[in-house]
């Protein structure tokens, strides 16, 4: 007989498309074990194997909640490693208060399902199949789970309005939708947080130009210098990293900005004492910050269509 962890590789082999890499770490129930070793790991998603987030899973020290601890310190350590964890409800639940806490997280992506399988696999390895930027709402899941009825998504998602879709609640749901033909679909793209980066493209993305303008500037170092001539090269440098992502439709445009390069660009004679000193400490730290903000183009998500007969 496969071992749990068998099963859901295997689920997550399955989808179609389907991630590039996936990796199994073998150690029984010794959870904080597992998640050290995946510390190491160049990966996008984490899923604990088979299981699902309940009351006390969601408690501090569940393995639940140390998995969002786990995608929120990597992420935040800055060494490009930006990750996103996968949980699924048990099967059946259409509950999405358990999403509360530090768990409502835009790190962190929540499946409502009724599947005897490792819904939390399959669908992490759907979303690692496509592009960052696709949004995944309505992507095809390979996993056999029966629908929700109408009234458990509403409870799941909060009920449609006329003036506009519902504002969720940071779970997504497994849907068979007529339209569609047979099959098991995502039915929202959603993270576990309703307000900040709600959607999974959106932090993906994010995530996504972080690591690319990290891994195009980190031979800057020690080669630029802080002055207008090394600053412009950085900004070059950046710009061959989103210049494409704008052309392909991805970001809708950016901003970068250096500071000091401002002051550097600048006539000496009308810089004030602490632009000068800014300059100063810049050349004598051998530091210098630059600022990008970025528009990103999101997927529309729903369409409403008013039919009126005269």
């Amino acid at each position: 007989m496969l071992s749990a962890l068998s099963n859901s590789l295997i689920l997550a082999m399955q989808q179609n498309p389907a991630p590039n890499q996936i990796w199994g770490i073998k150690t029984g129930t010794a959870l904080a074990d597992a998640l050290t070793a995946a510390e190491a790991l160049n990966v996008q998603f984490v899923v604990l194997a088979n299981t699902p987030l309940t009351a006390d899973s969601a408690k501090a020290g569940g393995a639940i909640a140390a998995l969002q601890t786990h995608v929120d310190t990597v992420s935040n350590a800055g060494d490009g490693k930006e990750r996103m964890g996968v949980a699924m409800l048990a099967k059946g639940v259409t509950d999405p208060t358990l999403v509360a806490g530090p768990l409502a997280d835009d790190r962190m992506v929540f499946v409502a399902h009724q599947s005897d399988a490792d819904a939390a696999s399959a669908v992490a390895g759907t979303i690692a199949g496509y592009p960052p930027s696709t949004s995944m709402v309505l992507k095809q899941v390979s996993i056999a789970s029966a629908p929700f009825t109408n009234a458990q998504i509403d409870a799941i998602n909060g009920a449609e309005g006329e003036d506009g879709p519902p504002a969720g609640n940071g779970v997504i749901w497994l849907t068979s939708p007529v339209l569609l033909g047979n099959g098991t679909y995502l039915g929202e793209g959603y993270t576990g947080n309703r307000g900040k980066y709600k959607y999974i493209d959106v932090q993906r993305t994010i995530d996504d130009v972080t690591f690319k303008l990290k891994a195009r500037l980190i031979g800057a170092i020690g080669n630029l210098r802080i002055s207008r001539s090394g600053l412009r090269a950085l900004v070059v440098a950046m710009e061959a990293e989103l210049n494409p992502l704008v052309a392909d439709g991805v970001l809708d445009g950016y901003v970068i900005t250096i500071p000091i390069l401002n002051l550097l660009d600048a006539d000496p004679s009308t810089l004030t004492d602490a632009q000068i000193q800014a300059v100063h400490d810049a050349h004598t730290n051998r530091w210098a910050q630059a600022l990008v903000s970025v528009e990103y183009a999101g997927a529309m998500h729903r369409i409403n269509v008013d039919l009126k007969f005269n």
